[in-house]
């Protein structure tokens, strides 16, 4: 008979798990509370408006996601593929060569518009410093710290660096683990030029891989429960040979209160603004260095959603304190600062992730995928040993739960 197995939680780690699960042949259940499907990274209805509940890049280094996402069948066209390019609204620019590495990146820091030449032969030596000593520090400090110590604190460092660190951990530079960044930097800018290339979404986020994995799982015969909680492991333990728990961590408090992890948080703010369906990026993804928006997406360009622009906020800051109101109206005068004739907006929404991810501080210790239960085993991208929080963190947990769950089983 076949391993039958339940997953609690329906987002990116939980989806993951399940369709590793019923590819090898196991019989299925998701559970999800909520109506849709993506967790921490799905759609949401607004007053009126579908939204993404944030605006999540994914690099080209996603080689778990993108498989997962091959299997259940999401076309080429989900996704915008585009070397990467950092392009702020002031002028300043960089893009990766597509040469073989290191020359890629080399090359494109040379290139870079708008930053002094001291500070980009530097960044060069810096990243050449980091290969030689295989990404990884034996004691670990803050991003920040590393960056002092490098001579990576100037303009480089505010245009390349530190916006990089906040894309990718979702931690401010002074509190952020310099070991987890230089994992990312390994994979990304130092890996060959397919490995740094930005993708962006096309699609909603929970179109983008959990809504077709929902539909691949159903036509295996798997179970897709929405609008249902598990409260208690009890039952299921009874009812099924392994449990994969794919929840967020302030979650496990109610499941597997011995097992939850005390985590701190960073938000996720996104801003949405709707002007008239004439206004455009010159680029689907600007970055703004002045003020609180970090990068801001033409969704026209993404989704074909015609003049309406999504201004991002990664980890914590002053705007926390802000009405959403007087946030929207921030947001509306960087743009306007940035874009010369930008009209007033139609409309205004702010969607603010309080917990989008935990905290990626140095030494942050992760907790194991088995639990004191046997045959329940966490999956969520606060659980990958090396990775910031990331889509394709939350992939790569799904399948080693799964994996972990079909061997115990």
């Amino acid at each position: 008979m076949a391993v039958r197995v339940a997953v609690i939680g329906a987002g990116y780690a939980g989806m993951a798990a399940a369709v590793t699960l019923a590819a090898r042949g196991a019989q299925v259940t998701v559970f999800e509370s909520g109506p849709v499907p993506g967790g921490r990274a799905r759609r949401v209805e607004s007053r009126g408006e579908s939204l993404d509940n944030g605006q999540h890049i994914l690099i080209g280094a996603y080689g778990t996601l993108f498989g997962l996402m091959r299997t259940v069948g999401v076309p080429a066209d989900a996704v915008l593929r585009m070397p990467l390019e950092l392009r702020y609204a002031d002028g300043v620019s960089l893009r990766r060569l597509y040469l073989p590495a290191p020359l890629g990146l080399l090359g494109g820091l040379l290139l870079a518009r708008r930053l002094p030449w001291r500070e980009k032969l530097g960044a060069a030596g810096f990243m050449l410093a980091l290969r030689r000593i295989g990404f990884r520090l034996a004691e670990d400090c803050s991003v920040r710290a590393l960056l002092e110590r490098h001579g990576q604190a100037g303009r480089i460092g505010h245009y390349l660096w530190q916006p990089l660190c906040v894309s990718a951990l979702n931690t401010p530079p002074a509190r952020a683990s310099a070991n987890v960044f230089l994992t990312v930097l390994r994979d990304t800018l130092a890996g060959e030029a397919e490995a740094s290339d930005l993708i962006l979404p096309r699609v909603d986020l929970s179109r983008l891989f959990p809504e077709p994995a929902a539909d691949w799982l159903r036509a295996r015969g798997a179970q897709v429960r929405y609008g249902t909680t598990v409260r208690d492991l009890g039952a299921l333990r009874g009812e099924f040979d392994a449990v994969v728990v794919a929840v967020g961590p302030h979650q496990l408090r109610s499941l597997l209160p011995e097992h939850a992890p005390e985590f701190e948080y960073q938000p996720i703010t996104t801003c949405y603004l709707q002007y008239d369906a004439k206004t455009r990026l010159p680029l689907p993804m600007l970055g703004l260095a002045g003020g609180l928006v970090q990068w801001v997406f033409d969704r026209g360009a993404l989704t074909g959603e015609k003049g309406r622009l999504a201004a991002v906020i990664s980890a914590e800051g002053n705007h926390q304190q802000m009405t959403q109101d007087e946030l929207a109206q921030a947001c509306h005068r960087e743009l306007a600062a940035a874009l010369k004739g930008l009209p007033a907006p139609q409309w205004s929404r702010v969607i603010a992730e309080k917990r989008a991810t935990i905290a990626v501080s140095p030494g942050l210790r992760r907790p194991a995928i088995e639990t004191p239960l046997p045959g329940v085993f966490l999956a969520g991208d606060y659980t990958d040993p090396e990775y910031p929080p990331t889509l394709e963190a939350a992939a790569r947990s799904g399948v080693r739960a799964a994996e972990r769950a079909l061997a115990t089983a």
